[in-house]
Protein backbone atom coordinates (compact mmCIF):
# COMPACT_ATOMS: atom_id res chain seq x y z
CA UNK A 1 0.00 0.00 0.00
CA UNK A 2 0.96 3.32 -0.50
CA UNK A 3 1.98 5.13 2.55
CA UNK A 4 0.64 8.77 2.18
CA UNK A 5 0.21 9.74 5.70
CA UNK A 6 3.81 10.30 6.63
CA UNK A 7 4.50 9.90 10.23
CA UNK A 8 1.87 10.96 12.65
CA UNK A 9 2.32 11.41 16.62
CA UNK A 10 -0.67 10.40 18.69
CA UNK A 11 -1.10 11.64 22.09
CA UNK A 12 -4.02 10.74 24.16
CA UNK A 13 -4.15 9.24 27.69
CA UNK A 14 -6.10 6.41 26.71
CA UNK A 15 -4.15 3.12 25.74
CA UNK A 16 -7.26 1.30 24.49
CA UNK A 17 -7.41 4.70 21.50
CA UNK A 18 -3.93 4.72 20.97
CA UNK A 19 -3.61 1.23 20.30
CA UNK A 20 -6.64 1.03 17.99
CA UNK A 21 -5.33 3.77 16.22
CA UNK A 22 -1.91 2.64 15.58
CA UNK A 23 -3.58 -0.53 14.30
CA UNK A 24 -5.80 1.85 11.83
CA UNK A 25 -3.07 3.94 10.72
CA UNK A 26 -0.14 1.42 10.40
CA UNK A 27 -1.53 0.66 7.05
CA UNK A 28 -1.67 4.06 6.00
CA UNK A 29 1.35 5.73 7.02
CA UNK A 30 5.47 5.48 7.21
CA UNK A 31 5.46 5.33 11.19
CA UNK A 32 2.86 5.96 14.01
CA UNK A 33 4.24 6.99 17.17
CA UNK A 34 2.06 6.60 19.99
CA UNK A 35 2.17 8.64 23.73
CA UNK A 36 -0.05 8.63 27.22
CA UNK A 37 1.95 11.47 28.55
CA UNK A 38 1.73 14.91 27.08
CA UNK A 39 4.72 16.03 29.04
CA UNK A 40 6.73 14.20 26.57
CA UNK A 41 5.68 16.59 23.66
CA UNK A 42 8.34 18.69 23.75
CA UNK A 43 10.93 15.42 23.57
CA UNK A 44 9.28 13.75 20.81
CA UNK A 45 9.16 17.28 18.58
CA UNK A 46 13.13 17.81 19.29
CA UNK A 47 13.78 14.40 17.88
CA UNK A 48 11.37 13.83 15.35
CA UNK A 49 9.09 15.89 12.47
CA UNK A 50 5.86 14.61 12.41
CA UNK A 51 3.19 15.38 9.09
CA UNK A 52 0.54 15.12 11.45
CA UNK A 53 -0.51 14.84 15.26
CA UNK A 54 -3.49 13.43 16.55
CA UNK A 55 -3.43 15.54 20.55
CA UNK A 56 -6.43 14.60 22.98
CA UNK A 57 -8.39 17.73 24.23
CA UNK A 58 -8.50 16.26 28.07
CA UNK A 59 -5.57 14.39 29.95
CA UNK A 60 -7.45 14.37 33.59
CA UNK A 61 -9.97 12.00 34.44
CA UNK A 62 -12.97 13.96 34.68
CA UNK A 63 -12.13 16.91 33.17
CA UNK A 64 -13.87 18.00 30.10
CA UNK A 65 -13.15 21.59 29.58
CA UNK A 66 -10.31 21.03 26.63
CA UNK A 67 -7.66 23.15 28.33
CA UNK A 68 -5.04 20.95 28.73
CA UNK A 69 -5.46 20.42 24.90
CA UNK A 70 -5.74 24.15 23.67
CA UNK A 71 -2.36 24.18 26.55
CA UNK A 72 -0.48 21.40 24.84
CA UNK A 73 -1.65 22.58 21.32
CA UNK A 74 -0.17 25.98 21.95
CA UNK A 75 3.23 24.71 23.07
CA UNK A 76 3.06 22.58 19.51
CA UNK A 77 2.32 25.47 17.13
CA UNK A 78 5.03 27.63 19.76
CA UNK A 79 7.54 25.55 18.66
CA UNK A 80 6.43 24.27 15.01
CA UNK A 81 4.51 27.11 13.81
CA UNK A 82 3.28 24.88 10.76
CA UNK A 83 2.24 22.29 12.74
CA UNK A 84 -0.98 20.30 11.64
CA UNK A 85 -2.69 19.16 14.60
CA UNK A 86 -5.84 17.36 14.75
CA UNK A 87 -8.02 17.70 18.40
CA UNK A 88 -9.41 14.75 19.48
CA UNK A 89 -12.36 14.68 22.09
CA UNK A 90 -15.26 12.55 23.37
CA UNK A 91 -16.60 15.71 24.53
CA UNK A 92 -17.45 17.71 21.56
CA UNK A 93 -18.72 20.97 20.95
CA UNK A 94 -18.89 24.17 18.98
CA UNK A 95 -17.49 26.38 21.03
CA UNK A 96 -14.10 24.41 21.75
CA UNK A 97 -13.75 23.39 18.50
CA UNK A 98 -13.93 27.22 17.23
CA UNK A 99 -11.35 28.04 19.95
CA UNK A 100 -8.95 25.07 18.98
CA UNK A 101 -9.10 25.79 15.70
CA UNK A 102 -8.45 29.57 16.17
CA UNK A 103 -5.61 28.54 18.41
CA UNK A 104 -3.90 26.89 15.56
CA UNK A 105 -5.70 23.43 14.57
CA UNK A 106 -6.01 22.13 11.88
CA UNK A 107 -9.59 19.73 12.07
CA UNK A 108 -11.20 18.59 15.09
CA UNK A 109 -12.61 14.63 15.12
CA UNK A 110 -14.87 13.39 17.86
CA UNK A 111 -14.53 9.45 19.93
CA UNK A 112 -15.53 6.99 18.66
CA UNK A 113 -14.80 7.65 15.03
CA UNK A 114 -15.67 6.10 12.27
CA UNK A 115 -12.50 4.61 10.92
CA UNK A 116 -13.33 5.69 6.87
CA UNK A 117 -13.73 9.56 8.48
CA UNK A 118 -10.72 9.45 10.50
CA UNK A 119 -8.41 8.24 7.75
CA UNK A 120 -9.56 11.21 5.35
CA UNK A 121 -9.33 14.04 7.76
CA UNK A 122 -5.66 12.61 8.51
CA UNK A 123 -5.19 12.70 4.46
CA UNK A 124 -6.53 15.98 4.44
CA UNK A 125 -4.27 17.32 6.86
CA UNK A 126 -1.36 15.66 5.57
CA UNK A 127 -2.25 17.21 2.14
CA UNK A 128 -2.07 20.60 3.94
CA UNK A 129 0.94 19.91 5.86
CA UNK A 130 2.75 18.85 2.40
CA UNK A 131 0.92 21.91 1.01
CA UNK A 132 2.80 24.17 3.73
CA UNK A 133 5.84 22.76 3.01
CA UNK A 134 5.94 23.09 -0.99
CA UNK A 135 4.96 27.16 0.31
CA UNK A 136 7.91 27.86 2.34
CA UNK A 137 10.48 25.70 -0.12
CA UNK A 138 8.92 28.14 -3.14
CA UNK A 139 9.14 31.57 -0.88
CA UNK A 140 12.79 30.28 0.45
CA UNK A 141 13.80 30.63 -3.57
CA UNK A 142 11.70 33.14 -4.13
CA UNK A 143 14.35 34.87 -1.28
CA UNK A 144 17.67 33.39 -2.47
CA UNK A 145 16.46 34.83 -6.01
CA UNK A 146 15.59 38.40 -4.93
CA UNK A 147 19.21 37.94 -3.12
CA UNK A 148 21.06 36.98 -6.20
CA UNK A 149 18.86 39.77 -8.23
CA UNK A 150 20.64 42.26 -5.61
CA UNK A 151 23.58 40.89 -6.59
CA UNK A 152 24.10 42.44 -9.93
CA UNK A 153 27.63 41.00 -10.72
CA UNK A 154 26.78 37.80 -8.75
CA UNK A 155 30.36 35.85 -9.24
CA UNK A 156 32.01 38.68 -11.26
CA UNK A 157 35.07 39.46 -8.84
CA UNK A 158 37.65 41.44 -9.29
CA UNK A 159 38.23 44.96 -8.20
CA UNK A 160 41.10 45.30 -11.54
CA UNK A 161 40.75 48.24 -13.58
CA UNK A 162 39.51 45.96 -16.42
CA UNK A 163 37.60 44.47 -14.72
CA UNK A 164 36.04 47.95 -13.44
CA UNK A 165 35.21 48.79 -16.53
CA UNK A 166 33.22 45.98 -17.63
CA UNK A 167 31.32 46.49 -14.40
CA UNK A 168 30.79 50.08 -15.45
CA UNK A 169 29.48 48.98 -19.42
CA UNK A 170 27.25 46.55 -17.75
CA UNK A 171 25.76 49.15 -15.25
CA UNK A 172 25.21 51.55 -18.70
CA UNK A 173 23.94 49.39 -21.31
CA UNK A 174 21.76 46.74 -18.98
CA UNK A 175 18.54 48.51 -18.76
CA UNK A 176 18.76 49.24 -22.49
CA UNK A 177 17.75 46.98 -24.85
CA UNK A 178 20.75 47.03 -26.98
CA UNK A 179 22.12 44.50 -28.74
CA UNK A 180 25.72 43.23 -26.78
CA UNK A 181 28.46 41.38 -27.80
CA UNK A 182 30.98 40.29 -25.08
CA UNK A 183 34.69 39.70 -26.56
CA UNK A 184 37.31 37.06 -24.52
CA UNK A 185 39.01 33.95 -24.71
CA UNK A 186 37.69 30.85 -23.24
CA UNK A 187 37.52 31.04 -19.35
CA UNK A 188 37.42 34.60 -19.03
CA UNK A 189 33.61 34.63 -17.99
CA UNK A 190 31.68 35.85 -20.96
CA UNK A 191 28.12 34.07 -19.73
CA UNK A 192 28.65 35.63 -16.49
CA UNK A 193 28.47 39.16 -18.26
CA UNK A 194 25.46 38.12 -20.57
CA UNK A 195 23.48 36.97 -17.07
CA UNK A 196 24.74 39.96 -15.50
CA UNK A 197 23.22 42.09 -18.42
CA UNK A 198 19.64 39.90 -17.98
CA UNK A 199 19.56 40.15 -13.87
CA UNK A 200 20.23 44.22 -14.37
CA UNK A 201 17.78 44.76 -17.35
CA UNK A 202 13.85 45.19 -17.29
CA UNK A 203 13.51 41.63 -18.65
CA UNK A 204 14.67 40.17 -15.14
CA UNK A 205 11.37 38.73 -14.95
CA UNK A 206 11.54 36.75 -18.08
CA UNK A 207 14.02 33.93 -19.43
CA UNK A 208 17.55 34.07 -19.67
CA UNK A 209 18.59 31.40 -22.70
CA UNK A 210 21.84 30.24 -23.44
CA UNK A 211 22.39 28.79 -26.83
CA UNK A 212 25.97 27.83 -27.49
CA UNK A 213 26.53 28.20 -31.09
CA UNK A 214 29.65 26.04 -31.51
CA UNK A 215 27.91 22.65 -30.09
CA UNK A 216 24.49 22.99 -32.42
CA UNK A 217 25.54 20.94 -35.62
CA UNK A 218 24.83 22.78 -38.84
CA UNK A 219 21.82 20.43 -39.90
CA UNK A 220 20.04 20.97 -36.61
CA UNK A 221 20.50 24.61 -36.24
CA UNK A 222 17.26 26.39 -37.74
CA UNK A 223 15.16 23.45 -35.57
CA UNK A 224 16.96 24.41 -32.34
CA UNK A 225 16.64 28.07 -32.64
CA UNK A 226 13.86 28.45 -34.42
CA UNK A 227 11.62 25.43 -33.56
CA UNK A 228 10.10 22.80 -35.97
CA UNK A 229 6.35 21.26 -37.01
CA UNK A 230 5.77 17.99 -36.99
CA UNK A 231 6.67 16.24 -39.91
CA UNK A 232 9.14 18.93 -41.21
CA UNK A 233 12.10 16.37 -41.49
CA UNK A 234 12.61 12.32 -41.07
CA UNK A 235 12.75 12.47 -37.08
CA UNK A 236 10.64 15.68 -36.10
CA UNK A 237 8.08 13.25 -34.81
CA UNK A 238 6.45 16.42 -32.81
CA UNK A 239 6.47 19.90 -32.68
CA UNK A 240 9.33 21.48 -31.32
CA UNK A 241 9.55 25.13 -30.02
CA UNK A 242 12.70 26.94 -30.72
CA UNK A 243 15.18 28.85 -28.38
CA UNK A 244 13.63 32.11 -30.46
CA UNK A 245 10.79 31.61 -29.14
CA UNK A 246 11.33 30.15 -25.58
CA UNK A 247 13.56 33.47 -25.10
CA UNK A 248 10.69 35.35 -25.85
CA UNK A 249 10.39 38.72 -24.02
CA UNK A 250 13.33 37.71 -22.10
CA UNK A 251 17.01 37.14 -23.31
CA UNK A 252 18.72 35.21 -25.61
CA UNK A 253 22.63 34.50 -25.71
CA UNK A 254 24.07 33.05 -28.69
CA UNK A 255 27.46 31.98 -27.08
CA UNK A 256 30.42 31.54 -29.48
CA UNK A 257 28.90 33.50 -32.73
CA UNK A 258 31.91 33.23 -34.43
CA UNK A 259 31.64 29.10 -35.01
CA UNK A 260 28.67 30.29 -37.03
CA UNK A 261 29.11 28.72 -40.95
CA UNK A 262 28.63 32.05 -43.11
CA UNK A 263 25.23 30.35 -44.74
CA UNK A 264 23.46 30.06 -41.27
CA UNK A 265 24.62 33.42 -40.33
CA UNK A 266 22.45 35.08 -43.18
CA UNK A 267 19.72 33.13 -41.67
CA UNK A 268 20.24 34.45 -38.46
CA UNK A 269 20.33 37.92 -39.77
CA UNK A 270 16.85 37.71 -41.59
CA UNK A 271 15.14 37.01 -38.27
CA UNK A 272 17.17 39.44 -36.22
CA UNK A 273 16.38 41.84 -39.23
CA UNK A 274 12.20 40.71 -39.45
CA UNK A 275 11.95 40.07 -35.62
CA UNK A 276 10.12 37.13 -35.99
CA UNK A 277 11.28 33.26 -37.17
CA UNK A 278 9.51 30.96 -39.05
CA UNK A 279 9.33 27.39 -37.79
CA UNK A 280 10.58 24.49 -39.80
CA UNK A 281 7.49 23.55 -41.70
CA UNK A 282 5.14 26.39 -40.81
CA UNK A 283 3.84 28.28 -42.84
CA UNK A 284 3.21 31.60 -40.69
CA UNK A 285 6.29 33.60 -38.65
CA UNK A 286 5.70 33.71 -35.47
CA UNK A 287 6.98 37.20 -33.70
CA UNK A 288 10.08 37.40 -31.25
CA UNK A 289 10.83 40.22 -28.55
CA UNK A 290 14.45 39.51 -27.00
CA UNK A 291 17.22 41.29 -25.78
CA UNK A 292 20.23 39.49 -28.03
CA UNK A 293 23.13 38.80 -26.16
CA UNK A 294 26.56 37.37 -28.13
CA UNK A 295 29.61 36.65 -27.45
CA UNK A 296 32.94 34.76 -29.01
CA UNK A 297 36.77 34.02 -28.22
CA UNK A 298 37.26 34.90 -32.26
CA UNK A 299 38.58 37.95 -34.15
CA UNK A 300 35.78 39.11 -35.31
CA UNK A 301 37.57 42.00 -37.21
CA UNK A 302 39.77 39.53 -39.08
CA UNK A 303 36.89 36.89 -40.05
CA UNK A 304 35.75 39.75 -41.99
CA UNK A 305 38.42 40.83 -43.86
CA UNK A 306 38.86 37.17 -44.32
CA UNK A 307 35.16 37.23 -45.37
CA UNK A 308 34.52 34.16 -42.57
CA UNK A 309 31.93 36.28 -41.02
CA UNK A 310 29.33 38.92 -42.43
CA UNK A 311 29.81 42.41 -41.85
CA UNK A 312 26.09 43.06 -41.91
CA UNK A 313 25.49 40.57 -38.88
CA UNK A 314 28.37 42.27 -36.65
CA UNK A 315 26.72 45.81 -37.05
CA UNK A 316 23.75 43.78 -35.82
CA UNK A 317 24.62 42.09 -32.72
CA UNK A 318 27.45 44.52 -31.29
CA UNK A 319 25.68 47.95 -30.23
CA UNK A 320 27.67 47.76 -27.42
CA UNK A 321 31.29 45.54 -27.02
CA UNK A 322 32.36 44.62 -23.81
CA UNK A 323 35.87 43.10 -23.76
CA UNK A 324 36.75 40.43 -20.71
CA UNK A 325 40.43 40.81 -20.48
CA UNK A 326 42.52 37.30 -19.43
CA UNK A 327 43.19 36.63 -16.20
CA UNK A 328 47.17 37.19 -17.09
CA UNK A 329 46.14 40.89 -17.08
CA UNK A 330 44.02 41.11 -14.29
CA UNK A 331 46.81 39.48 -11.94
CA UNK A 332 45.51 41.66 -9.11
CA UNK A 333 41.97 40.27 -9.12
CA UNK A 334 44.13 35.96 -8.50
CA UNK A 335 43.94 36.34 -4.55
CA UNK A 336 40.07 37.40 -4.47
CA UNK A 337 39.23 34.77 -6.89
CA UNK A 338 41.61 32.00 -5.39
CA UNK A 339 39.93 32.63 -1.85
CA UNK A 340 36.80 32.57 -3.39
CA UNK A 341 37.11 29.18 -4.88
CA UNK A 342 38.73 28.24 -2.03
CA UNK A 343 35.91 28.85 0.67
CA UNK A 344 33.22 27.47 -2.30
CA UNK A 345 35.09 23.82 -2.84
CA UNK A 346 35.69 23.47 1.01
CA UNK A 347 31.72 23.51 1.18
CA UNK A 348 30.85 21.80 -1.68
CA UNK A 349 33.20 18.50 -0.69
CA UNK A 350 32.67 19.18 3.37
CA UNK A 351 36.42 19.93 4.01
CA UNK A 352 37.96 22.27 6.54
CA UNK A 353 38.34 25.62 5.73
CA UNK A 354 41.72 25.56 3.74
CA UNK A 355 43.80 28.74 3.52
CA UNK A 356 46.70 30.03 0.76
CA UNK A 357 50.24 30.73 2.16
CA UNK A 358 52.31 33.33 0.43
CA UNK A 359 54.38 31.06 -1.43
CA UNK A 360 51.06 29.71 -3.06
CA UNK A 361 49.54 32.85 -3.54
CA UNK A 362 53.17 33.91 -5.09
CA UNK A 363 53.14 30.92 -7.14
CA UNK A 364 49.32 31.42 -8.80
CA UNK A 365 49.85 35.08 -9.97
CA UNK A 366 53.10 33.80 -11.40
CA UNK A 367 51.40 31.38 -13.68
CA UNK A 368 50.31 32.98 -16.99
CA UNK A 369 46.70 30.81 -17.01
CA UNK A 370 45.60 29.86 -20.34
CA UNK A 371 42.27 28.87 -19.55
CA UNK A 372 41.94 32.06 -17.39
CA UNK A 373 39.25 31.63 -14.59
CA UNK A 374 38.13 28.48 -15.75
CA UNK A 375 41.51 27.02 -15.22
CA UNK A 376 42.22 29.16 -11.97
CA UNK A 377 38.41 27.19 -10.60
CA UNK A 378 39.39 23.93 -11.98
CA UNK A 379 42.94 24.21 -10.24
CA UNK A 380 41.75 25.26 -6.43
CA UNK A 381 39.05 22.57 -7.00
CA UNK A 382 41.27 19.62 -7.17
CA UNK A 383 43.79 21.58 -4.52
CA UNK A 384 40.70 21.14 -2.18
CA UNK A 385 40.12 17.52 -3.25
CA UNK A 386 44.03 16.39 -2.97
CA UNK A 387 45.27 18.46 -0.25
CA UNK A 388 45.08 16.99 3.72
CA UNK A 389 46.57 20.54 5.29
CA UNK A 390 44.50 23.68 6.38
CA UNK A 391 47.50 25.57 4.69
CA UNK A 392 48.02 25.02 1.02
CA UNK A 393 51.57 25.35 0.17
CA UNK A 394 53.03 25.73 -3.73
CA UNK A 395 53.88 22.26 -3.97
CA UNK A 396 50.01 21.26 -3.37
CA UNK A 397 49.84 23.09 -7.37
CA UNK A 398 52.61 20.73 -8.23
CA UNK A 399 50.57 20.57 -11.93
CA UNK A 400 50.92 23.94 -12.80
CA UNK A 401 54.82 23.46 -12.17
CA UNK A 402 54.23 20.76 -14.93
CA UNK A 403 52.55 22.59 -17.20
CA UNK A 404 55.42 25.75 -17.18
CA UNK A 405 57.87 23.32 -17.79
CA UNK A 406 56.15 21.97 -21.10
CA UNK A 407 55.64 25.37 -22.45
CA UNK A 408 58.97 25.16 -24.37
CA UNK A 409 59.41 22.86 -27.18
CA UNK A 410 60.23 19.64 -25.67
CA UNK A 411 57.01 17.60 -23.99
CA UNK A 412 58.71 16.15 -20.80
CA UNK A 413 55.59 13.60 -19.95
CA UNK A 414 54.34 10.24 -21.65
CA UNK A 415 51.08 11.03 -20.20
CA UNK A 416 48.79 11.30 -23.26
CA UNK A 417 46.51 13.94 -22.29
CA UNK A 418 49.04 16.23 -20.94
CA UNK A 419 50.51 15.83 -24.39
CA UNK A 420 47.43 16.36 -26.12
CA UNK A 421 46.69 19.46 -23.66
CA UNK A 422 50.22 20.88 -24.42
CA UNK A 423 50.07 20.87 -27.95
CA UNK A 424 46.61 22.43 -28.00
CA UNK A 425 47.52 25.00 -25.86
CA UNK A 426 50.31 25.26 -28.52
CA UNK A 427 47.67 25.91 -31.50
CA UNK A 428 45.61 28.38 -29.72
CA UNK A 429 48.90 30.78 -28.82
CA UNK A 430 50.04 30.10 -32.31
CA UNK A 431 46.68 31.32 -33.64
CA UNK A 432 45.91 33.92 -30.73
CA UNK A 433 42.95 32.09 -29.40
CA UNK A 434 41.11 31.11 -32.96
CA UNK A 435 39.05 28.15 -32.89
CA UNK A 436 38.84 27.83 -36.49
CA UNK A 437 43.01 28.13 -37.55
CA UNK A 438 44.03 26.42 -34.52
CA UNK A 439 41.66 23.56 -35.28
CA UNK A 440 42.54 23.83 -38.77
CA UNK A 441 46.25 23.10 -37.94
CA UNK A 442 45.32 20.42 -34.93
CA UNK A 443 43.38 18.24 -38.18
CA UNK A 444 40.03 18.68 -35.87
CA UNK A 445 36.46 19.65 -36.28
CA UNK A 446 35.83 23.13 -34.45
CA UNK A 447 33.17 21.28 -32.28
CA UNK A 448 36.11 18.64 -31.53
CA UNK A 449 38.48 21.40 -30.43
CA UNK A 450 35.29 22.55 -28.12
CA UNK A 451 35.10 19.14 -26.15
CA UNK A 452 38.67 18.95 -25.60
CA UNK A 453 39.12 22.79 -24.51
CA UNK A 454 35.87 22.28 -22.03
CA UNK A 455 37.75 18.50 -21.24
CA UNK A 456 41.02 20.28 -20.14
CA UNK A 457 39.56 23.49 -19.12
CA UNK A 458 41.44 25.66 -21.07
Amino acid sequence: MDKKLGNILIVDDDEDILLAAKMLLKRHAQKVIIEKNPKKIPFLLNHDSYDVILLDMNFVEDTTTGKEGIFWLKEIIQRDPQAVVIMITAYGGVELAVEALKEGATDFVLKPWQNEKLIATISAAAQLNSSRKEVTTLKQAKQTLVRDLEQPFGDMLGESAGMRNVKAIIQKVAKTDANVLILGENGTGKELVARALHKQSSRASKDFIGVDMGAIAETLFESELFGHKKGAFTDAKEDRIGRFEIANKGSLFLDEIGNLPLNLQAKLLAVLQNREVIPLGASRAVPIDIRLICATNMPIDDMIAQKEFRQDLLYRINTVEVYLPPLRERGEDIPLLARHFLQSYAKKYKRPEKKLSAAALTRLQQYHWPGNVRELQHAIERTVIMSDEALIQPDDFFFLSQKQSTEGDQLNTLNLDEMEKTVIEKALQKYNGNISKAARELGLTRASLYRRLEKYGI
